[in-house]
């Protein structure tokens, strides 16, 4: 039995479940004009957007947030969607999906990253992880020899990729005694007077 999710006011039992057939005549009625074939149509595909929600569960983005986005991107699926290309709806619309949660994501980032060092750091992860299925442990190396590519690119790559931390996360917290990263950097060359 699933278990019931409560997300932006949407129980997620409430929602229809169609056949493959059901859902084409919708689909065909709401791309001639129908809106109540366009609403009930987007109602029912609300779980494709929960799905993808679901891989970002990691990410610190708010959940309704991503739910609304991923909302946009259904619609946008919805209106540019060619019945006639012989794809499924949700093949269409899985990656609309997730380009706009992945612009959310990306838009509440204070760094940047280049398109070419994400794509290094891409083909690191991918090389990385062809070697772990191999039984061995991938070292920057490895992986350089590998992408025919430095160590210093490799490591480059990864940390771009890597998720800023705040000085003030928690590193430790236990019956109220928070140790807070910044409480673990040490500065020789400083004294507490010149960091107020």
């Amino acid at each position: 039995m699933a278990s019931k999710v409560v997300i932006c006011g949407i129980c997620t039992d409430s929602l229809p479940k169609l056949t493959q057939e059901e859902s084409l005549k919708l689909l065909t009625r709401a791309k001639q004009g129908d809106a109540v074939a366009r609403e009930q149509f987007l109602l029912a595909n609300i779980r494709l957007v929960l799905s993808i929600i679901k891989r970002f569960s990691s990410c610190k983005e708010n959940v309704d947030d991503m739910f609304q986005v991923g909302c946009i991107g259904l619609v946008k699926a919805l209106e540019n969607f060619d019945i006639n290309v012989g794809v499924m709806f949700s093949t269409y619309a899985v990656p609309m999906i997730m380009g706009e949660v992945k612009r959310l994501i990306r838009g509440h980032n204070s760094l940047r990253i280049s398109r070419s060092i994400r794509d290094t750091a891409y083909n690191v992860l991918k090389v990385r992880a062809e070697i772990e299925s191999e039984n061995i442990i991938p070292t920057t190396e490895e992986i350089a020899r590998r992408l025919n590519t430095t160590e210093c690119e490799v490591a480059y790559a990864l940390d771009a990729i890597a998720d800023t931390v705040s000085l003030h996360e928690p590193v430790y917290n236990k019956d109220g005694d928070v140790l807070e990263l910044m409480d673990q950097i040490k500065d020789e060359k400083s004294d507490e007077a010149t960091w107020t």
